[in-house]
């Protein structure tokens, strides 16, 4: 029968992290790769761990590549800390490392915010893949390479997202600051008629045309801190070009 293993990177979960090991509580190995924690989120996730390790954070790419070198399992499911695999999900993860036709399988993630999941506003993320060839690149929503065809899977993951709107909005501007340098590493230039266009479609795409809009209040809070990310990130590739940072 297929192995899974599951990587999980961490820094200061301690909050959310034994929750997330005991939902994969069913993989055949459990490696979690800190960033040296300080809350004491080593000492909650030992326990659970097949295998502990810790690595100076450089980027997301490159910690979970490391990760990967010490997996054994035939197949790698890829978990954050505020993430949890429901039991549905569970039978039809072990049904498609078992029988599944695909070298990966793409995983549906509804978002937890303001205390409900938000099912319009939720993102299809490759997670489960066939370990043999697999690889990330990219400094932040890094690529996860792999040889073969990817399906989906339908059970969603529970993905308690962000802890409230003061947190969202810090989070976007921190991935922001990653986005702008990538940007710029590849020859992009912010314009004014971009910090103006790309925010109003990515508000409009996440709230008319994804369906945020039925997703009430949250959903319109989403989808403004969401245009209001790509705003920023724009912003931050001006001030980089103009040595400002």
């Amino acid at each position: 029968m297929a192995k899974l293993t599951v990587i999980m990177p961490t820094l200061n979960e301690a909050d959310y992290v034994a929750s997330a090991l005991r939902s994969v509580q069913f993989a055949d190995e459990i490696i979690v790769i800190d960033s040296f924690s300080t809350d004491g989120t080593p000492e909650i996730v030992k326990p659970y761990a097949t295998l502990f390790l810790q690595r100076e954070f450089d980027n997301f790419s490159a910690q979970k590549n490391a990760a990967l070198k010490h997996a054994t399992g035939d197949w790698v499911l890829f978990l954050d800390a505020d993430e949890r695999i429901t039991y549905p999900l569970q039978q039809e993860i072990k049904e498609a490392i078992t029988y599944g036709v695909h070298a990966g399988y793409k995983l549906n993630f509804p978002h937890f915010f303001m205390n409900r999941f938000l099912y319009h506003h939720s993102s299809n993320v490759l997670r489960l893949v066939r370990r043999e060839g697999t690889h990330f690149s990219g400094l932040v929503h890094e690529k996860l390479h792999l040889q073969g065809s990817v399906g989906k899977l339908k059970n969603p993951v529970l993905h308690f997202t962000y802890k409230g709107l003061d947190h969202y909005i810090q989070k976007r501007d921190k991935y922001a600051w990653f986005q702008a340098e990538q940007l710029q590493k590849k020859g992009k230039k912010a314009t004014y008629l971009q910090l103006f266009l790309k925010p109003s479609f990515r508000f409009f795409s996440s709230y008319i045309l994804k369906g945020g809009f039925k997703d009430g209040i949250p959903g319109l809070a989403i989808s403004t801190v969401n245009a209001y990310g790509v705003f920023s990130r724009y912003v931050k590739l001006l001030l980089l070009q103009r040595g400002m940072r």
